[in-house]
């Protein structure tokens, strides 16, 4: 049996007849989790979706504008996603966005708090 995971990716968000669905195939029977969860990071706001699939999981972040999808690596504390320039980082209720062009040592661009 294989597993789908689907992500939507959305090329504008203005646009949403503008569309385009992503599907992989993981083998195995692991249950599909859905999260959603919005972010206050000052005056921005970053809505994510979590998609996690046994050992795979994703963060489909939007904001404003862009949408990135991220995949989960190594952390040694929290989650962490990494995806085009970005890591998201979250731990607990709070969480950090990172943008790789600034340097390795460069504090977050943005640090976020969930809403509730």
């Amino acid at each position: 049996m294989r597993l789908f995971l689907a992500a939507l990716v959305l090329t504008s968000v203005a646009d949403t007849a503008s569309a385009t669905t992503v599907t992989f195939e993981l083998p195995g029977n692991a249950a599909v989790d859905r999260q959603t969860a919005s972010y206050k990071c000052g005056d921005r706001d970053v809505k994510a979706e979590y998609i996690n699939a046994g050992s795979n999981s994703l963060a489909v972040l939007t904001m404003g504008d862009e949408i990135v999808v991220a995949v989960t690596v190594l952390s040694g504390s929290g989650a962490k996603y990494a995806g085009q320039q970005y890591v998201w980082w979250t731990k607990g209720n709070s969480a950090d966005l990172y943008d790789l062009t600034k340097g390795e040592d460069a504090p977050p661009v943005f640090s976020c708090t969930a809403e509730k």
